[in-house]
């Protein structure tokens, strides 16, 4: 039975089908393992590698264990489809993790919503969360709207600047974020004097970057997840002796970085999107759940190179789709979803999520704050200047 007619079963009464005897517990990763975009994913990976191996280690769901279909989508929203269309038809999974680049679901969460998959993914792009349309999709991370606001607050009222350029590379997130980054800024009344977007294997950053000096930027706003476009950025602004800063985007404080820049220096006043569960106070120590993650971690999965957050969220995205099937005893789309929509405050180790009927953004805002870049430890981070 298609995951249509499982849904048609039980809303006219049917017994929810459980995990067949000895079946896994089949996780689509639709994951751009390849490509520009894939420093997040590589994170993610290794997150859903260790929730897997751990769940699989201490005997499965009930016995049963997890098996992670895993289909490289390099960033490409058209490969992407195709790997969504054969994880449904052929390899029936029975819920998808990803993708993890918003231009690739953009194309694929309206396929998902007719096949009623259960889908969780960290997308950031508000208009793909919405109940009634998708109400088989979940966010697992901030929409864009909450890093947005936790940016422009950043510069409006730490850095105190009222002159901004926005850069977004030529993604379909890139594009979409920083036409929505531009508007929100205008509306609390800065003035945006540079807005463009950029081909992230554009090898010279020279020119943008002169023509938001030119127009009298006093910080860069980046949206790209590419680290390439952010390392060459901050070479150019190093070389044009700009002291401006960059404010923006996680993946600016992406371990892979530091090998990506002419000098350390040049990563200074660089300040990312970030989370207080994986964030360090003065003293160095990271909240009590996250201190224990990182200790389980030691030994067996690399931070150095990636960021907490991509892990953890990896981690707890398996998490909550195990958690699904052994809380209902089904992998049935109806009975994951509905176990989504009732949790409240659920402890993940990136955050406490809360789902509702009507809600399926779940993260907390007030955990969202800015990074220093430069400041990675174990793929966790010293608040930016200006906090408490």
């Amino acid at each position: 039975m298609n995951a249509a007619g499982l849904a048609g079963a039980a809303a006219l009464g049917f017994p929810r089908p459980a995990l067949a005897q000895g079946e896994p517990l089949r996780i689509g990763w639709l994951a751009a393992m390849t490509g520009p975009s894939s420093a997040p994913t590589v994170g993610f990976n290794r997150g859903v590698v260790f929730a897997t191996e751990a769940i699989n280690g201490a005997g499965g769901i009930k016995g049963r264990k997890i098996e992670i279909v895993t289909r490289d989508s390099q960033g490409d929203p058209t490969k992407a489809v195709n790997a969504v269309q054969e994880m449904i038809s052929q390899a029936k999974v029975h819920a998808i993790w990803g993708p993890t680049n918003s231009g690739e679901a953009l194309a694929t969460t309206p396929i998902m919503a007719r096949a009623k998959m259960p889908n969780i993914h960290p997308c950031v792009i508000d208009s793909l969360i919405d109940p009634a349309k998708y109400p088989n999709a979940f966010r697992i991370a901030p929409s864009n709207t909450q890093w947005d606001d936790a940016v422009r607050n950043y510069c409006l009222k730490v850095l105190k600047v009222k002159r901004v350029a926005v850069i977004g590379d030529t993604t379909g997130y890139g594009v979409t974020a920083a036409k929505a980054s531009a508007a929100a800024f205008k509306q609390d009344g800065a003035e945006v004097v540079y807005l463009g977007n950029i081909d992230s294997t554009q090898p010279d950053m020279t020119p943008d970057m002169l023509r938001a000096r030119n127009a009298g930027a006093e910080t860069i706003v980046v949206w790209s997840v590419s680290t390439g476009m952010d390392a060459r950025l901050f070479n150019t602004r190093a070389r044009m002796g700009w002291d401006v800063a960059f404010v923006g985007h996680p993946s600016m404080a992406s371990g892979e970085i530091g090998g990506l820049l002419e000098k350390p220096a040049n990563w200074e006043k660089v300040y990312a999107v970030g989370y207080r569960s994986c964030s360090y106070d003065e003293s160095g120590k990271l909240d009590a759940r996250s201190e224990e993650f990182v200790a389980r971690l030691k030994g067996k999965v690399a931070l150095s190179d990636t960021l907490l957050w991509w892990v953890a969220a990896g981690y707890d995205a398996v998490s909550l789709i195990a958690k699904a099937v052994e809380e209902t005893g089904s992998s049935a789309p109806d009975a994951i979803v509905k176990h989504w929509n009732g949790l409240t405050r659920y402890p993940g180790i990136f955050g406490n999520y809360t789902y509702t009927p009507k809600e399926h953004n779940g993260y907390p805002t007030e955990e969202v704050v800015m990074s220093a870049a430069n400041s990675g430890r174990d793929g966790s981070f010293r608040l930016a200047p200006g906090y408490s």
